[in-house]
C-alpha cells in the first residue's frame, strides 16, 4: 500500500508536461535507476585509461597516447636505389613517381626526398580519406606503373601503415653485468646482427607493432676487394668474378628417391658458409691450373656502407625504434613491448670478457613515451582529484550540510566515469586535450548537482511536518529543472561548432568536445534523473534507523583507523574524532556544541583541506606541509570569505544598483572596453583618431600598454626529454659526423639535470627516417624535478633528525611515505627552459649550426605537417637548386637583421654543398673499343661502390657479401683512372684512357612538392614573442626589402612561410566560423527557455562581459607586476606559474568552455524573476524592485555556489606544473577570468530586468 501512495503521488505530480514526467519516472523505479546507475560506473571503472588494477578482472581501457596526432593523412612510397646519387634518384626515380602519384583520387599534396640511395615520397590525402583506402589507391597505381617508368632494377614499395609520430619506444643493446653495470666487450656487428636477427623479429610480434627498425652499428658482409694488377695478370675481368661469385653461392633440390620403401628428399648443397668457401673459388683455369679467388682478392668480413649510427653518451652504441601501427592503442603497444621483450630477454646472449666478467646482453630503452603517457595522466589524474576536494570543501562550507555536500560530490566520479563510457562508445582515444575537457567540465557537473540539490533542500526545510519527501523532492526538482537544462543545453550548444573543425586544429580539440559534450551529458542526466532518487534515500526521514546510524559511523571510524595508519594521521584522527562524536552523542547532551552539524562541518571541512593541501602542494614539496596547508587554507578561506561576505551583503547592494541604474550598468561598459583593448591593443581599437592625437604622449604610453595579445598555434607541452637537433656542414663523411655526434652527445650530459643522450646521425632503417648524413638528432631525456615512481607519482623518502636523506648501506635512498621528496634539479634550475638554455651553452661546437627548440613529438608533427625540422620556416620554390640556394642565403641574411628572431637560429638549406667526384666518359674513345657506355659503367660500380652480388643463408641470419677494388686502387681520383675495362677482344683498358674525373658540388638531398624543387629557410623567435607575429613581421620586412629593391626574387623562384603558422592562420578562419556559430546557438537555446526576445538578450550579454574578463585575465598574465609578490621566499608569480600567455587554439578553446558557463548565473536569475513576477504580478515601480530583490535574494546562493566551485575548481589546474600543465592552464584562464568577471551578471540582469518591466509598466498605464 505505501509502495502504491507512493507511485500514485509521482505520478499525479508529474503530469504536467514532458520534463515532469521524465523526472518522475526514475522515482517510481528508483531501484532499476540505481542498479542502471552502478552498471554503467562499473562498465566506467572497465574502460578507464588510467593504469587501474583490478584484481581477476580483464580490463579494455580506452586508447590512451600523451597528445593527439595532428599529423597529415599521408603514405609513404619508400625506393632504394643503392650507390646513387641525389640527382640521379630524383632524375629517375622521385619525378616520374610523383607524376604519377600526383593522379591518385583525394591527393593534396605529394612531398618527395631525393637522398644518396634512396627516394622517400610523402602522398599527403585529404583529411576525410581512410587510412587504409589510401593505402589500397597507392598500391593500384604502383601496380599500374608503366614500362620503362623506372629502371629496371628498382621496385618502389609502401612504407609501413604508420607515420613518424608512431616512434614510440627506442632501445639500445648493451652490455651488462650482475649488477646493471655497462660492461662493453661487444663489436658493433655482433650487436647488430643480434638485433637484426632476433631481437626486431621479436619484438614485431607485439600487438600493436607495425615495424622495428635497426640503426646503428654495422651489418657484417663478406668482402672480396679485388687487385686489379692481379687480374690484369691471369686475364681475368671483374665481370668474371662477379659472375663466380654468384654461382659459388647456390643450391638446388632434385626432387625425391625411394630406396627400401624409404623416400629421401634431395639438396645440393652449395651456399657459402665461410671466408673459405668463396677463397677457393675457381675463376679460370690456366694451364690445367686453377685460378681462385685467393690468387686475385683479399676474402674478409667487414662493414657494409652504412648511413645512421647511433651514440650513446659518446660511445657509439646498436640499437632499434619500435613504431606503432596506425589507430592502435599506443600505450598497450609499449606495454606489449615490454612483455615481449621479458619475454626474450633471457635468450639473449652473453659472454665472458677477458677480466671473467659476464656480460648478458639487455635491451635498454632510452625513449619510452609510456613515461610521459603516465605522467601526463597523472597530472590530469591529480587536477581532477584536487578539484573533487576543493569542490567538496567549497559545498561544505556554503551549504552547511553533510549529507547534502556528499551526495553531490558523488556526482563528479559518476560523471567521470560515465565520460569515459562515452569515449568507448565513440573511440575517443584519451590524451591530455581529451581530458582537459572532464578538467575544465568539473566546475559545471558540481553546479547542476548544487542548484538541484539547494531547491530540494530549501523545500523540504519549508515542509518538516510531511512523512514523506518525496513529493518536496520532486517539487524542488520540477522547479530548476528547465534552468538546469538550459544552462547545460548552452555549454553543450557552444562546443558543438568545435567539430566543424578540420586540418590540425580539429584532430586537436575534437576529442575535448567529445570529452566535454559526455561530461555535460552525463552531469545533467545525473541531476536532473539520478540525483532526486539518491536525495529520496538520503533526506527521507524513514530511512534513518538508529542502528544504521550506528553501523555507518561504525565504518567511519573503523576507516579512520586504516586512514591514520596507511595514509595520514591528522586526517585519521579527525574522521574518527567526527565517528566519536556522533557515536557518544547520548553520553554528551551537556555539551551539544560538540556534535553539532556545524562543528561536524568544519571538522570535516578541516580535514579535507588537510587533504587537499597534501595532494595539490601547490608550493612544491621543499615548503613542507605545514605551510602548503595554511597556504590552502588562506587561499580557499579567502575566496570562500568574498562569497560569503558578498552572497549576505547582495540584497543591499542590488538595491543600491536598482537606485543607482546608470553606474550599474557602466561598470560592464568598462570591463567590455578594457577587454576589447587586453585582445586587439590600444591602436588596433583606436587606430582611426587624428595624427596628432596619435603622436600624444598618452595614446603612445596606451598602445604600450595595451599591445594585443600575441598568437601562435598551439603552447609548447613539455615532453619531458628535448630533441636537439643540430646540422653538420654537408661535405662532412660518416668518421667526422660521427666524431661531432660522439663529442656533442658527452657535452649534453654532462648537465647534471640531464639523465641520458642518444644520439643519431643519418637514418634508421625504416621509410619513416629519411634523414640526411649531416642530420643530427639526440634525445636529452632530463630527470624529472623530483624523483617520481612510473607511473608520475613523486616519491618520498626518508629522513633523518637534521632533515637530511638517509641512505642504505648500498648508498640508496630510502623510500618512506612520512619522508621527504628527493629534488634532482639544481637550485637554479626552475623549470625546463633553464635546462635547454643550459644545453644550448655546452653545445656550440665549430662545424654545426645552431638548433631550435624541439621536442619529440612535436618535431615529428613538425616534420610531418611541413616537411622541416622547426616550428617555423619559408618555403622556396624554384627551377633550379643553384639559384634557390643563393635566394636562400639573402633570405638567412635578412631574417638575421629581424629583432624578434632569434638570430643564431636561422639557417638556409645549403643544397649544393655535397662533394662529387664525376666521371665523364668520353664516348669517342669507348666506341674504339666496341665498348657501350653501360659496359664502363658496370665496371666502376662494381671496381668502386662495390656490388652485392647475393647473400649467404647460415641458419635464419642473412649476410650480403660484395665484390669490389682494393682500398689502395679506389681511394682517390688518381687511383680511379688505374681501374681495368675489359673490352669485347679481352683486352683490359686503364679507366684513365676511357674518361677524365672531375672534382664539382652537387646537392645533399633534392626535396620537391608536387614536382617543384623546394628548399627551406629555418628560423626561430626569442623568447617572449609570439610565433604569429614573428611569421608576420618577418614577412612585412622581406616585403619592404623586395619593395626598396635591395631583395630580387630571382625569375622562376617563389616563396612562402610554413610551419605551426599555417595552422594558427587555418585555425583563425576557421574560428571566425565556429565563434558566431556558437553564439548563435546559445541565442537560440536562451530564446526557447524565455520565449522572450528581450530576457534572451539581458541573459546573453553575460557572455560578452565573460569574454572581458577572459581577456583580461590573460591580458594581466603578460603583465611583469601582475602577483609580484611574496611572503618570505614565497613568490605567487611562480605559485600560479604566471606568465605570458599567447592567443591559441587552447585559449579560444578555453572561450568556447566559458561562453556555456557565462550564462548560468544569468538563466538561473532570470528563470527566478520570471517565476517571481508571474506569482507576484507587480503594478508598481517599488513592487517590481521588491520582486527583484526577492528574486535576486532567493537565488543568489546557488549563483555564487556555482561561481565559487568553477573558480575554485579551476585554481588546482592554473597552479599545475607537471606534463600536460602547458595545454590545461591556457584553456582554464578564460574560464577563471570570465567567471570574475560574470559575477556582475547577478546586478546587471535585475537590473536590466526591472528597466524593462518597468517600461512595460508604463506603457500599460
Amino acid at each position: 500500500m505505501e509502495r502504491l501512495r507512493l507511485h500514485q503521488k509521482v505520478t499525479n505530480m508529474a503530469k504536467t508536461n514532458l520534463l515532469d514526467r521524465i523526472i518522475g519516472l526514475p522515482l517510481e523505479n528508483r531501484l532499476i535507476t540505481l542498479i542502471l546507475l552502478v552498471s554503467i560506473m562499473i562498465w566506467g571503472l572497465l574502460v578507464a585509461p588510467f593504469d587501474w588494477d583490478i584484481p581477476g578482472i580483464d580490463r579494455t581501457p580506452v586508447p590512451v597516447d600523451a597528445i593527439p596526432d595532428i599529423g597529415e593523412n599521408q603514405q609513404i612510397v619508400f625506393t632504394e636505389w643503392a650507390g646513387r646519387s641525389p640527382q640521379d634518384i630524383e632524375d629517375q626515380i622521385t619525378y616520374p613517381l610523383t607524376v604519377a602519384l600526383l593522379g591518385t583520387p583525394e591527393v593534396k599534396t605529394v612531398r618527395s626526398f631525393s637522398l644518396f640511395g634512396f627516394s622517400t615520397i610523402y602522398v599527403i590525402f585529404n583529411e576525410d580519406v581512410d587510412f587504409y583506402w589510401s593505402r589500397s589507391r597507392i598500391l593500384e597505381k604502383l601496380n599500374a606503373l608503366p614500362s620503362r617508368t623506372l629502371p629496371d632494377e628498382v621496385k618502389p614499395t609502401l612504407g609501413p601503415d604508420a607515420t613518424a609520430l608512431g616512434q614510440v619506444f627506442w632501445y639500445t643493446l648493451e652490455g651488462r653485468d650482475e649488477k646493471g653495470q655497462p660492461t662493453g666487450g661487444w663489436d658493433l656487428h655482433e650487436l647488430r646482427s643480434i638485433q637484426d636477427y632476433y631481437v626486431k623479429y621479436g619484438l614485431s610480434t607485439a600487438r600493436g607493432v607495425a615495424e622495428v627498425a635497426s640503426v646503428g652499428g654495422y651489418v657484417k658482409e663478406y668482402q672480396i676487394d679485388v687487385n686489379p694488377q692481379a687480374l690484369r695478370h691471369y686475364g681475368i675481368s671483374l665481370m668474371q668474378v662477379f659472375k663466380a661469385v654468384k654461382d659459388a653461392n647456390n643450391e638446388i633440390g632434385a626432387r625425391t628417391v625411394e630406396v627400401n620403401r624409404v623416400e629421401y628428399m634431395i639438396r645440393g648443397l652449395g651456399f657459402i658458409k665461410g671466408l673459405d668457401d668463396l677463397e677457393v673459388t675457381v675463376l679460370k683455369v690456366i694451364d690445367n691450373a686453377p685460378i681462385t679467388i685467393a690468387d686475385v682478392a683479399h676474402v674478409s668480413f667487414g662493414p657494409a656502407l652504412r648511413r645512421g649510427a647511433l651514440d650513446k653518451q659518446g660511445s657509439e652504441v646498436v640499437g632499434g625504434v619500435v613504431v606503432t601501427r596506425y589507430g592502435e592503442n599506443p600505450l598497450e603497444t609499449i606495454n606489449a613491448v615490454k612483455a615481449k621483450i621479458k619475454e626474450i630477454s633471457p635468450g639473449l646472449p652473453s659472454k665472458t670478457l677477458a677480466d671473467g666478467t659476464t656480460s648478458q646482453l639487455e635491451i635498454v630503452p632510452f625513449y619510452d613515451r609510456s613515461g610521459l603517457i603516465y605522467e601526463t595522466l597523472g597530472t590530469l589524474n591529480h587536477a581532477l582529484r584536487e578539484e573533487i576536494i576543493i569542490t567538496l570543501i567549497v559545498i561544505l562550507v556554503l551549504l552547511m550540510h553533510l549529507r547534502a555536500s556528499i551526495l553531490i560530490s558523488m556526482m563528479m566520479p559518476a560523471a567521470v566515469l560515465i565520460t569515459f563510457v562515452g569515449m568507448k562508445l565513440f573511440h575517443v582515444d584519451a590524451n591530455i586535450v581529451a581530458l582537459s575537457g572532464i578538467a575544465i567540465a568539473i566546475g559545471t557537473i558540481v553546479d547542476m548537482g548544487i542548484i538541484m540539490t539547494e531547491n530540494i533542500l530549501k523545500k523540504i526545510e519549508n515542509d518538516q511536518k510531511s512523512p514523506h519527501v518525496i513529493n518536496r523532492i520532486l517539487e524542488g526538482a520540477r522547479e530548476v529543472g528547465p534552468a538546469i537544462l538550459t544552462a547545460v543545453s548552452t555549454t553543450v550548444i557552444s562546443f558543438l561548432p568545435v567539430f566543424t573543425m578540420e586540418g590540425a586544429e580539429g584532430k586537436l580539440f575534437k576529442p575535448l568536445a567529445y570529452t566535454k559534450t559526455f561530461a555535460l551529458l552525463s552531469s545533467v542526466v545525473l541531476a536532473i534523473l539520478v540525483l532526486p532518487v539518491v536525495a529520496s534515500f538520503v533526506f527521507s526521514k524513514t530511512t534513518h534507523k538508529q542502528w544504521t546510524r550506528k553501523l555507518s559511523l561504525g565504518i567511519l571510524f573503523t576507516l579512520s583507523i586504516w586512514v591514520a595508519v596507511s595514509f595520514n594521521i591528522i586526517i585519521g584522527v579527525i574522521l574518527g574524532s567526527i565517528a566519536l562524536l556522533q557515536l557518544l552523542k547520548p553520553l554528551l547532551k551537556n555539551y551539544p556544541w560538540l556534535y553539532h552539524a556545524k562543528t561536524l562541518n568544519y571538522l570535516l571541512v578541516f580535514d579535507v583541506m588537510v587533504l587537499l593541501s597534501l595532494t595539490w602542494v601547490p608550493l612544491g614539496y621543499e615548503y613542507g606541509a605545514v605551510v602548503n596547508f595554511l597556504l590552502v587554507a588562506v587561499l580557499v578561506g579567502f575566496i570562500l570569505g568574498l562569497i560569503k561576505t558578498f552572497t549576505h551583503a547582495y540584497p543591499k547592494i542590488l538595491s543600491w544598483m536598482l537606485e543607482n541604474r546608470g553606474i550599474a550598468l557602466l561598470v560592464p561598459s568598462i570591463l567590455l572596453m578594457f577587454g576589447l583593448n587586453a585582445w586587439l591593443g590600444f591602436d588596433s581599437i583606436f587606430g582611426w583618431s587624428p595624427e596628432v592625437i596619435k603622436q600624444s604622449r598618452p595614446y603612445q604610453k596606451m598602445v604600450h600598454v595595451f599591445p594585443g595579445l600575441g598568437r601562435e598555434f598551439m603552447p609548447d607541452l613539455d615532453e619531458g626529454s628535448f630533441l636537439y637537433m643540430p646540422t653538420t656542414m654537408p661535405h662532412a663523411g660518416m668518421e667526422e659526423s660521427l666524431d661531432v655526434l660522439s663529442t656533442l652527445d658527452r657535452a649534453l650530459y654532462s648537465i647534471p639535470e640531464v639523465e641520458n643522450v642518444v644520439g643519431k646521425i643519418g637514418r634508421a632503417e625504416t621509410a619513416l627516417d629519411p634523414a640526411p648524413l649531416s642530420m643530427v638528432e639526440s634525445v636529452v631525456t632530463y630527470k624529472s624535478e623530483y624523483i617520481q615512481d612510473a607511473s608520475g607519482n613523486t616519491l618520498k623518502f626518508k629522513v633523518d633528525g637534521d632533515d637530511n636523506f638517509a641512505r642504505d648501506s648500498n648508498d640508496q635512498l630510502i623510500l618512506d611515505n612520512s619522508g621527504k621528496p628527493f629534488r634532482q634539479w639544481r637550485s637554479h634550475i626552475r623549470s625546463n627552459q633553464d635546462i635547454w638554455d643550459e644545453l644550448v651553452k655546452v653545445a656550440q661546437l665549430p662545424g654545426t649550426t645552431s638548433a631550435p627548440k624541439l621536442q619529440p613529438i612535436a618535431a615529428r608533427i613538425v616534420m610531418l605537417q611541413s616537411g622541416m625540422r622547426a616550428p617555423m620556416g619559408i618555403r622556396v620554390h624554384g627551377s633550379d637548386i643553384e639559384s634557390m640556394e643563393a635566394f636562400g642565403l639573402e633570405l638567412e641574411a635578412y631574417l638575421k637583421e629581424i629583432p624578434s628572431v632569434k638570430a643564431r637560429a636561422v639557417f638556409a638549406d645549403r643544397i649544393v654543398g655535397k662533394p662529387y667526384l664525376e666521371i665523364d666518359i668520353h664516348r669517342q674513345a669507348i666506341a674504339r673499343y666496341g665498348l657501350s657506355i653501360r659496359d664502363v659503367q658496370q665496371v666502376i660500380a662494381v671496381a668502386v661502390g662495390g656490388k652485392q652480388v647475393g647473400m649467404t643463408i647460415e641458419g635464419r641470419e642473412r649476410y650480403p657479401i660484395r665484390v669490389r677494388y682494393m682500398r689502395e686502387f679506389r681511394e682517390n681520383d688518381e687511383s680511379f683512372e688505374s681501374i681495368l675495362v675489359p673490352t669485347p677482344s679481352g683486352a683490359q683498358i686503364p679507366l684513365g684512357q676511357l674518361a677524365s674525373v672531375r672534382f664539382t658540388r652537387g646537392p645533399q638531398v633534392i626535396k620537391s612538392e608536387n614536382t617543384f624543387l623546394l628548399s627551406y629557410v629555418l628560423f626561430d623567435k626569442v623568447d617572449g614573442y609570439a610565433e604569429v607575429d614573428v611569421v608576420e613581421q618577418a614577412r612585412a620586412y622581406l616585403d619592404s626589402k623586395i619593395d626598396s629593391g635591395e631583395l630580387n626574387v630571382p625569375s622562376g623562384v617563389s616563396f612562402d612561410f610554413t610551419g605551426s603558422y599555417e595552422n594558427q592562420v587555418r585555425a583563425t578562419k576557421r574560428m571566425r566560423i565556429v565563434l558566431p556559430l556558437a553564439l548563435m546557438s546559445i541565442f537560440v537555446i536562451l530564446y526557447m527557455q524565455f520565449k522572450r526576445t528581450t530576457t534572451t538578450l539581458i541573459v546573453f550579454s553575460g557572455i560578452f562581459v565573460a569574454w572581458a574578463g577572459g581577456f583580461t585575465l590573460l591580458w594581466l598574465y603578460g603583465q611583469p607586476w601582475f602577483m609580484d609578490f611574496s611572503l618570505g621566499s614565497l613568490n605567487f608569480r611562480e605559485i600560479f606559474q604566471i606568465h605570458e600567455i599567447n592567443l591559441s587554439v587552447a585559449v579560444w578553446v578555453g572561450f568556447l568552455a566559458l561562453f556555456g558557463i557565462a550564462t548560468d548565473d544569468g538563466v538561473l536569475i532570470s528563470t527566478y524573476l520570471d517565476q517571481q513576477f508571474k506569482e507576484l504580478k507587480p503594478t508598481t515601480r517599488q513592487e517590481i524592485q521588491a520582486a527583484a530583490i526577492l528574486a535576486g535574494k532567493r537565488r543568489i546562493r546557488p549563483a555564487m555556489l556555482t561561481t565559487a566551485t568553477t573558480l575554485l575548481a579551476l585554481i588546482p589546474v592554473l597552479t599545475s606544473t607537471g606534463r600536460g600543465a602547458d595545454v590545461m592552464v591556457p584553456m582554464a584562464i578564460p574560464s577563471f577570468g570570465g567567471m570574475l568577471f560574470a559575477i556582475s551578471n547577478t546586478f546587471v540582469v535585475p537590473v536590466l530586468y526591472v528597466i524593462l518591466a518597468e517600461r512595460r509598466l508604463l506603457k500599460k498605464q
